[in-house]
């Protein structure tokens, strides 16, 4: 198989000095990081043409370098933009060129925002998803599953294990990640094949996805080891039966949340992570705790309460747990500051992942966070659309691996 070309469109990587850490990035998915070749009439014919010159040669050049891929004079596989996020102009063109590309090609695209310190490991699970999408695309669009396979979701939070039998499940079991992986995905594996009736020996193929996928894949001999944008996305659609046409997922995890966009059932736009634990199912479980109530009863109290009584604005979770502890001792009402906690998580995970991708309906909410009620109903608000919450939804990650391992048999 030839190198996956992905062709980066960025600025400020050399001065901040994360060119290198990128290159490594992509060189360890088995990747090659291109940069088109433009020349200076093309800048020019780019901007007049974009109709936006931004003062900074380097994203002038960005402009042209995208233009280029858009009238197919460079040839790539997928596209990783990136800029500096202390830039506002370069926010600005790093979101336009991402909309620029996607109407004017089929490339898939990533876009990042970096800090001096970013690590090739921080960007790693990205490069990984567009190889994915470039040499597994047949793989990803396969919208069923067939024989007895079994998919492991080794998550930040919790692992999950499903049992599939030719396009049903008939076997799931969740529990919180321990702190040895491997234990956790035999216990979860043993209950939900137990729940289905059957023994590693029926097992055709199997999956894993998520941080541990690595070391449960090497223990199971797993047919298929993948990153969790891919293979989320695949169970999520599969869940909803949307496996046709357009939607966009929401993912939002204990750890990073994930925004994708999907055609057909595959990827071709997503981001991931976020600027603190804040706008993540963490903060939601340390409110949890702040209000001595279990995790699964917060949703149902948000429910009931006005999250405009109890306003949260902060982006860390630590300040956002002193907004909570604030109000608490202001006399709000626990429903309500649940209520300001769900709002919060879903305003950031607005104002940080979906301002990465263009939203398209449906709106797919999944992962164990679809659970809590109160935050569903926030997203919707947030959004101006009730989002879709499949049955099952926090098990995407193992139903993915269990039906894209389904295509190794």
């Amino acid at each position: 198989m030839s190198t996956i070309r992905i062709a980066q469109l960025s600025c400020g990587t050399e001065y901040s000095r994360v060119q290198f850490e990128i290159e490594s990035a992509a060189r360890a998915v088995g990747a090659k990081i291109v940069y088109p070749d433009v020349s200076y009439d093309q800048v020019k014919e780019a901007l007049d043409r974009f109709g936006f010159k931004p003062k900074s040669t380097q994203l002038q050049l960005m402009i042209a370098r995208a233009v280029s891929l858009a009238d197919r004079k460079f040839e790539a596989d997928a596209v990783f933009i990136t800029t500096c996020f202390r830039c506002a102009e370069a926010a600005l063109v790093r979101n336009e060129l991402r909309r620029f590309i996607q109407e004017n090609t089929k490339l898939p695209v990533v876009t990042y925002s970096f800090t001096e310190r970013l690590k090739a490991s921080q960007l790693l699970t990205r490069m990984e998803a567009l190889v994915t999408i470039v040499t597994r695309k047949e793989l990803l669009a396969r919208e069923r599953q067939s024989g007895i396979t079994a998919g492991i979701d080794s998550g930040s939070s919790t692992t999950k294990a499903v049992i599939m039998e030719n396009n049903k499940i008939i076997g799931k079991d969740w529990t919180p990640s321990g702190a040895v992986v491997i234990e956790t995905a035999e216990q979860v594996l043993a209950n939900a094949m137990k729940q289905a009736g059957v023994e590693m020996k029926d097992i055709e193929a199997m999956g894993t996805t998520g941080y541990g996928r690595f070391t449960i894949g090497k223990h199971f001999n797993c047919k298929l080891v993948q990153e969790e944008l891919t293979v989320n996305s695949k169970g999520a659609v599969w869940l909803a039966d949307r496996q046709k046409g357009e939607a966009t997922i929401i993912d939002i995890g204990g750890m990073d949340n994930k925004a994708i966009t999907v055609r057909d059932g595959i990827p071709d736009n997503f981001t991931m992570g976020g600027i603190c634990a804040g706008a993540s199912g963490r903060f939601l479980q340390m409110t949890a705790n702040r209000l001595k109530i279990d995790i699964k009863d917060l949703g149902a109290m948000a429910v009931k309460g006005n999250w405009a009584n109890a306003k949260m604005n902060s982006y860390c979770s630590v300040f956002g747990i002193q907004d909570l502890v604030t109000n608490l001792g202001d006399g709000k009402k626990f429903e309500d500051v649940a209520a300001a906690a769900c709002h919060s998580v879903a305003e950031q995970v607005y104002e940080q992942q979906l301002q990465e991708i263009d939203v398209r309906r449906p709106i797919i909410e999944v992962g164990g966070t679809s659970l809590i009620s109160g935050l569903v109903k926030a997203v919707g608000e947030v959004l101006g659309e009730e989002p879709i919450v499949p049955h099952d939804s926090q098990y995407i990650g193992a139903v993915g691996g269990a039906l894209l391992s389904s295509g190794f048999l």
